[in-house]
């Protein structure tokens, strides 16, 4: 399975310089892509691209299981595409999968195939996660104009995205669950078009964007853009079809939709400029389209070529940088759950003080320490529901909302350090991180354990010298002995954490410095 490299685990990533390359892979429900750039004059320019047309959300079986053949088609695919990124330093590769591996009931078992196919992790973003990559993807593509908001629509094979955004940023996103592979197999299975499946299919999948075109629509735009091969191919059909000149309108749709539907079979679909890899799809991706114009009372959409794959490599830069999404997300959340700063800010210090001491031995790397980080400035966002149980409440929270910037796997991640910084450890905790992952989280949680206890109390008060020692899962914490005799409750409660650490896995010694 993939890890992460050595390099990767000592060190912060070195910033980006002339000639670095980095690549960005988007598993999607109809295509797998591929995009390597290089960094040239400050400026990531595109050098290659592989795409292959997988159609992954063929495969789900109704279970939430992945069909065999399919499961091979994606496999295959890529290796090819670590075989592309070999050379390409780890922490400059990025994969993301989106809603057909949301959707498998137990995602692990395509993940932990998929990751030693292509030797590199893979993370799972959520529907708007998704919708922010597209964004950003688009924004860096085509920049706005000062003040200008923006409507970005993207159809993919299992799921749409629909973004209003200004600039750079987002400012609403949603993700439904209809894309160019789901819908044609929904509406169309059997292969047969007619005029009252697409009237019923039209009503059906309407109502699902109603749930906010009205938000939408009240917040207005001033230009409209659909991105990635669906819009793009339908705008191209306009253009061949003499309706447009590549964008898609609303007085082009039906003509488009007419010329589709003189076919009584999927197969016997003739549209100019439609290729064959696409005609098995294309009615599924029209009648969204249809829908979308409707439901958002659409006059004319440009098209992007920019895409997920784009945002996420323009996302890798603010990653390694002060502008980071996730930050901006933690402290979000700080806002909006009233956490007291001062009581995280002296949890966060503590925490690294113990990180840097143990992560040499313990092969904890950067991601590790922001995560850390992270889980310390949020380990108290659940006393904004109730007291008792916070941390169990705190994790639900973090597992289950949408925060800008984080994969479903990050999130989980810092939830589940959540969860277990205080009382008790459940032997579930940690059945949602992926293994490549649990040696990594065990040990942040036990660092996190710590660092909370140790200023239970809430005041002030500096620490006195501390030092922890590590051997493999045992570990030894040393404190100034007097300084330990006079803080009798805080002695006990280490006294205690003994027996909890197991729960962890961990066996904690205490020591008289």
């Amino acid at each position: 399975m993939a890890r992460r490299s050595t390099a990767s685990r000592n060190a912060h990533p070195a910033p980006m310089q002339d000639g670095d390359m980095l690549a960005a892979i988007d598993l999607g429900s109809n295509s797998f892509h591929m995009v390597v750039a290089q960094m040239l004059l400050g400026q990531l320019r595109v050098v290659d691209r592989l795409r292959e047309s997988v159609r992954l959300a063929e495969g789900l079986d109704g279970f939430g299981g992945l069909k065999p053949d399919v499961l091979a088609r994606a496999l295959d695919c890529l290796s090819r595409f670590g075989q592309r990124a070999h050379d390409i330093p780890a922490h400059r590769v990025r994969a993301v999968a989106t809603n057909t591996v949301r959707r498998l009931r137990a995602p692990q078992t395509f993940l932990l195939p998929a990751e030693t196919a292509l030797g590199r992790p893979i993370e799972v973003v959520s529907g708007r996660e998704e919708a922010r990559l597209v964004y950003l993807g688009v924004a860096h593509a085509q920049p706005p104009k000062e003040d200008q908001l923006r409507l970005v629509i993207d159809i993919g094979g299992g799921s749409t995205e629909c973004i209003i955004g200004r600039g750079m940023q987002a400012l609403e996103r949603e993700s439904l669950q209809v894309g160019c592979v789901a819908s044609t197999r929904r509406f169309f299975g059997n292969g047969k078009l007619s005029r009252k499946r697409w009237k019923d299919a039209l009503i059906e999948v309407t109502a699902e964007f109603q749930q906010f075109a009205a938000t939408y629509r009240s917040l207005g735009w001033d230009e409209a853009i659909g991105a990635a091969g669906t819009n793009k191919a339908i705008g191209a059909i306009c253009a061949e079809m003499k309706l447009t000149k590549g964008a898609v309108t609303a007085e082009a749709l039906p003509h488009l939709r007419d010329r589709l539907l003189q076919a009584q079979r999927i197969e016997d679909i003739d549209l100019p400029g439609l290729s064959a890899e696409r005609r098995p799809v294309i009615a599924g991706g029209i009648l969204i389209l249809e829908a979308v114009f409707n439901a958002l009372e659409l006059q004319r959409m440009a098209v992007s070529k920019a895409a997920l794959r784009e945002g996420v490599l323009y996302d890798m830069l603010g990653r390694g940088s002060e502008d980071d999404p996730r930050d901006a997300s933690v402290a979000a959340l700080m806002h909006r759950y009233g956490i007291d700063m001062t009581q995280a800010a002296r949890v966060e210090a503590t925490a690294l003080r113990l990180f840097d001491q143990v992560a040499k031995t313990w092969a904890l790397d950067a991601d590790d320490r922001q995560m850390l980080v992270r889980a310390a400035r949020l380990h108290e966002i659940g006393l904004a529901i109730a007291h008792s149980g916070y941390h169990v409440h705190g994790a639900y929270v973090l597992a289950h909302s949408d925060i800008a910037g984080f994969s479903q796997q990050e999130q989980r991640f810092v939830a589940v350090l959540v969860r277990t910084h205080r009382r008790s450890v459940p032997k579930s905790a940690f059945e949602m991180i992926p293994d490549r992952l649990l040696a990594h989280a065990r040990r942040s949680a036990a660092l996190l354990r710590l660092a909370v206890l140790l200023h239970r109390a809430r005041d002030g008060e500096p620490l006195p010298s501390l030092q922890l020692q590590v051997d493999g899962d045992r570990l030894t914490l040393s404190l100034d002995p007097d300084w330990l005799q006079a803080h009798t409750l805080l002695r006990a409660d280490l006294e205690g954490e003994v027996e909890d650490m197991r729960g962890l896995g961990m066996q904690l010694q205490l020591a008289a410095e």
